[in-house]
């Protein structure tokens, strides 16, 4: 079995990794499970090159092939806001409510038809003395007015899918992975799984 680093510390995120990766027939690790403190340096102008220096940096200090994302809601009323800096649109604590509490007042006046917005997920695979190799997915939505749902984690309770009316937070596990922005991104790595990590 392939093992595999995830380069976050972010424990949802961990967990829709381990429940995404499952029929890759991957052995996942977190950060935490490898006894590692390491906190990249975000310090790219877009998600491709967030993900790529969390996936590089960490292949090359464990030798372990790794999976990064840099993923991110961008607000069409708020010229892409948050984007990159998603996770510390309201400052460098990563509090998902006061993020929230801040993207919501900032969209105070604006009407619904107007709230689109999407995530985007940049997946990056690394491993030593290898190409890094990339994924992307994008899943679209609307902002709502106030939080809806109790799961999930992030924006999850104000991102909207309107066919379904409802949030990702309002939705199942099962039924979020279908559509989220990171299960694409991932279905499309799965298609180049083999030959991605079986080279050399």
């Amino acid at each position: 079995m392939t093992k595999v680093l995830i380069a976050s510390n972010n424990s949802g995120k961990i967990k829709e990794f381990k429940t995404l990766l499952a029929d890759f027939g991957a052995e996942v690790f977190s950060l935490k499970d490898m006894g590692i403190d390491t906190d990249v340096p975000e310090t790219g102008t877009t998600f491709r090159e967030n993900a790529a220096l969390k996936a590089e940096t960490l292949a090359k200090q464990t030798g372990m092939i790794t999976l990064a994302d840099d993923s991110g809601l961008c607000v069409d009323a708020l010229n892409g806001e948050p984007g990159i800096y998603s996770a510390r649109y309201a400052g460098p604590d990563k509090n998902s409510e006061h993020n929230i509490d801040l993207l919501l007042s900032k969209l105070e006046s604006v009407q619904a038809d107007e709230r689109t917005a999407h995530f985007v997920c940049v997946l990056a695979i690394s491993r030593p003395n290898h190409p890094t190799h990339f994924a992307e997915g994008r899943c679209d939505g609307q902002i709502t007015n106030e939080r809806r749902g109790d799961d999930g984690f992030g924006y999850d309770p104000v991102f909207l899918i309107p066919d379904k009316n409802l949030t990702f937070a309002q939705m199942g596990e099962e039924e979020k992975n279908l559509i989220s922005h990171r299960a694409r991104a991932l279905r499309q790595l799965q298609d180049k799984w083999t030959s991605w990590v079986g080279e050399g």
